[in-house]
């Protein structure tokens, strides 16, 4: 295979060389291919989880976030913090 760096490329690759970071520009690529797998290993995983929590949603399972359950959340969530501290209140009492 053979890679034609832009000169910009060319040129961070001689500062990671002159700074000691890298051996050559080889070694500049081959970091650039090993960080563009982890990259693309993440992405995967990504879509992985988010096919799960689809196909969760088909079951019927999880909630489907919309403006008007994002609203029901918040009055359940104040409900029950409100329950929470009646509750605390009446044992200090």
């Amino acid at each position: 295979m053979n890679i034609e760096l832009t000169p910009d490329q060319i040129a961070l690759a001689r500062h990671g060389i002159e700074a000691g970071r890298l051996n050559s520009e080889e070694d500049a690529v081959a970091e650039a291919l090993a960080l563009w797998e982890q990259r693309e290993r993440k992405r995967i995983e990504f879509e992985a989880t988010l096919d799960d929590a689809r196909a969760s949603l088909a079951r019927g399972e999880g909630r489907e976030i919309t403006p008007e359950s994002m609203k029901q959340l918040v009055s359940d969530v104040a409900a029950r913090g409100r329950q929470r501290l009646l509750a605390e209140l009446a044992k200090a009492s």
